[in-house]
């Protein structure tokens, strides 16, 4: 069992002066496995000092010597990949197949920044006024639990980018997997103030860097609830922010879709990361007439979907990640019972000879409408709900009607339709006839509640520049 006891503070590791202790459980046996100490609002203000100071030579880096720490810092984390692999399989419960293809993500990410940073340009003319895309200064960067890795780089390779400095609060829950990843980054060498990460709860280490004059913007992944409290406290000091929340997402299968193809992969949607994912499409939609059909699927789609040891190399499905998330997960399994729906698969409790973990039944709820619970609130577990619909027009409009606007599926075997479909969906990134997020450049972020600002490409690095207007270029 590990104590683990630091931050990482202005490019070396220091000793925590908060004094509270997180315990770090594995969620596949529920054993302790280490202690995290969590920092407090002094351990916040000396990263943010830090970063302060940083920012001073740093914004003033070249882009070929950004470029370069994008490099290293990708190199580093594939030198660890096994080990850091490893980690997110005993702390988080993911199986090993999909944790290690979330570490090589969180990696690429550096060189998706980097590649994003040739195309950018930080300076243009508009006629006679020159238009600088300065810095922001310092970022404030709040991540959750269910890819920490994904999201702590996706946090820090635009600061960089961009000649930002960040100060970053990871999951408490994540402290094995964050030491690991703050070794990479000194390993990579970057200079010292640019990356800073305090480990510590939202109630203390994450308010701190939301009220705090210095930090320039906050950068939060997690669910809508707290990004509305973010909304509120940053408010004061007028803070820049990119809010990527919770969501409902709808996978609609339009009548001409082949099921044999389109409900498998709608359980891979639904399920993606034990159904931890903001993107999970949990809304299935389906024609009417076709309802019996897909239920037999999902069935079939369920049974093949192995829930078990995460470091079963054919584990699809692991652990949730805390008692909290089970119990969660119960309350609303139970409570799409109570409503009325229909349940085909799952249920409460744990599968079969998984009653040592944190591990749910993997549930689909049939004849569900969408003004029941299960419908309209972010469940964060495997559990999808399946709406029938009759007319290509009431699919969009069952689609729409929530407070979420993130993501959404289409399934068709005629592209036009689908496409036609897709720009109906009131979402920030539509898939049409596939379960992965394959475009890197892309922007990701959401409509309505599900958040304010774009992650990736170019747009994730126009969120850390303050354009500025220089008037007075006129030829002589």
């Amino acid at each position: 069992m590990r104590t683990l006891n630091q931050h990482f503070i202005n490019g070396q590791f220091v000793q925590s002066i908060g004094t509270d202790v997180q315990e770090l459980v594995n969620p596949a046996n529920k054993k302790t496995i280490g202690t995290l100490v969590l920092g407090n609002e002094h351990d916040v203000q000396l990263a943010i000092a830090a970063a302060k100071e940083a920012f001073k030579s740093f914004a003033k880096t070249t882009v070929d010597e950004r470029i370069q720490m994008l490099q290293r810092l990708h190199d580093a984390i594939m030198a660890r990949e096994e080990e850091l692999t490893r980690a997110a399989v005993e702390e988080y419960g993911s199986p090993v197949k999909p944790s290690k293809g979330r570490t090589t993500f969180a990696a690429l990410t550096c060189l998706y920044a980097k590649e994003s940073l040739k195309r950018f340009s930080f300076e243009k003319m508009q006629g006679t006024t020159k238009i600088i895309l300065e810095p922001l200064g310092v970022i404030g960067a709040i991540t959750p639990w269910n890819a920490n890795y994904t999201h702590i780089c996706n946090k820090i390779a635009p600061a960089i980018a961009t000649g930002c400095t960040i100060v970053l609060k990871p999951s408490e829950l994540s402290g094995l997997q964050t030491h690991l990843l703050m070794a990479c980054i000194a390993d990579a060498k970057l200079p010292a103030g640019v990356v800073n990460i305090v480990n510590g709860t939202g109630q203390i280490v994450g308010a701190e860097l939301v009220r705090h004059p210095d930090i320039a913007k906050i950068s939060f992944t997690g669910s809508t609830p707290v990004g509305k409290i973010i909304c509120k406290d940053a408010s004061g000091t007028l803070k820049r922010l990119a809010l990527e929340l919770g969501g409902k997402n709808p996978n609609i299968i339009l009548d001409d879709a082949d099921f044999s193809k389109a409900i498998p992969m709608a359980i891979t949607i639904a399920f993606s990361n034990t159904g931890q994912a903001c993107h999970a499409g949990t809304r299935l939609l389906v024609p009417e007439n076709r309802l019996d059909e897909a239920k037999e699927l999902l069935k079939q789609a369920v049974a093949s979907t192995k829930i078990g040891n995460p470091m079963d190399e054919d584990s699809v499905l692991g652990p949730l990640v805390s008692q909290k998330q089970y119990d969660t997960v119960q309350r609303y399994i139970q409570a799409g019972i109570d409503e009325g729906a229909e349940l085909i698969v799952g249920g409460l409790g744990h599968p079969e000879g998984l009653d040592e973990g944190f591990y749910a039944k993997p549930t689909v709820f049939a004849h569900v409408t969408n003004d029941m619970k299960i419908a309209k609130e972010e469940i964060f577990g495997p559990v999808l709900s399946v709406i029938s619909y009759r007319t290509e027009e009431e699919a969009i409009a069952i689609a729409n009607d929530t407070v979420f606007g993130l993501a959404a599926y289409v399934s068709s075997t005629d592209m036009e339709r689908a496409r036609r479909v897709a720009s109906q969906i009131i979402a920030g990134r539509i898939l049409i006839n596939k379960a992965v997020q394959d475009d890197p450049y892309a922007p990701f972020g959401g409509f309505k509640q599900s958040g304010l600002g774009r992650d990736s490409g170019v747009y994730g690095l126009e969120e850390h520049v303050e354009p500025k207007a220089i008037l007075g270029y006129e030829a002589h």
